[in-house]
């Protein structure tokens, strides 16, 4: 068994990996009180006035409390990081780095902005860390690069991916949980999906494209995909989703 762990954790891509590990070890500390929340959630004040400057960063690294929903997210981010990382970006490891950075800086300028409105603020005043919203953005993207893929969730219904972020916004909702953290990773995402996907299409320029210095930190190999002649592939099979 623990194996079979090691092997699946060492066949992860690296971003996927790195970020695995960080969260994890970081809401472990937290729950150990080796660390404190306290030095990890965005405060703007504190970055400003005190050059914080770590908080930018911790805020994406702790998952609250090690219960049902710490399992839940470590899910989707060992699953749908990985999906994309390894499929969507594969041999793009510093283009999937940059979606990450994007969304993330997507994130915390909503927050920032969002709590200087009136009448907004108090709400968004509660939100100190946007780990959650960063994951649910990957889902997102991973939907829309995917829409046909069937889904089904906890055996009551089907639907195709494109569908999922709202699936799970609506879940979030039936249990009561906060819809804001899953909201602001649907227009992260989205965000990210139009300027990358959409307007490429419309207008022939990517205003996305990854500077120079981030490729530079990876070094990605040729990816070589040989398509046979008159052959079709196959559509992609499907694939069941449950959140218990």
């Amino acid at each position: 068994m623990a194996q079979a762990v090691e092997e699946w954790y060492k066949q992860m891509p690296i971003i996927t990996r790195s970020y695995l590990t960080a969260a994890v070890v970081t809401t472990i500390g937290c729950s150990l009180e080796i660390i404190s929340p306290y030095h990890l959630y965005l405060n703007p004040k504190l970055v400003v006035k005190q050059y914080q400057f770590w908080r930018l960063i911790t805020n994406f690294l702790y998952f609250r409390k090690m219960d049902l929903d710490f399992m839940f997210h470590m899910f989707f981010l060992a699953r749908y990081c990985k999906l994309l990382e390894e499929n969507s970006f594969r041999g793009r490891t510093a283009d999937f780095f940059y979606m990450l950075l994007f969304g993330a800086s997507v994130l915390t300028s909503i927050v920032l902005i969002g709590g200087m409105i009136p009448y907004l603020s108090e709400s968004f005043a509660k939100i100190i860390f946007l780990s959650n919203s960063l994951t649910f953005m990957m889902v997102y993207v991973w939907s829309k690069q995917n829409p046909f893929i069937h889904m089904s969730f906890l055996g009551l219904f089907t639907f195709t991916a494109a569908y999922l972020p709202w699936v799970l916004l609506g879940f979030s909702v039936l249990v009561g949980a906060s819809a804001w953290v899953d909201l602001l990773g649907m227009i992260a995402g989205h965000a990210y999906y139009f300027l990358e996907d959409v307007y490429p299409r419309m207008t022939g320029r990517r205003p996305l494209r990854t500077p120079s210095f981030i490729k530079a930190l990876f070094a990605d190999e040729a990816v070589v995909v040989a398509r046979p002649a008159n052959v079709r592939f196959a559509p992609p099979p499907g694939e069941e989703f449950h959140r218990d």
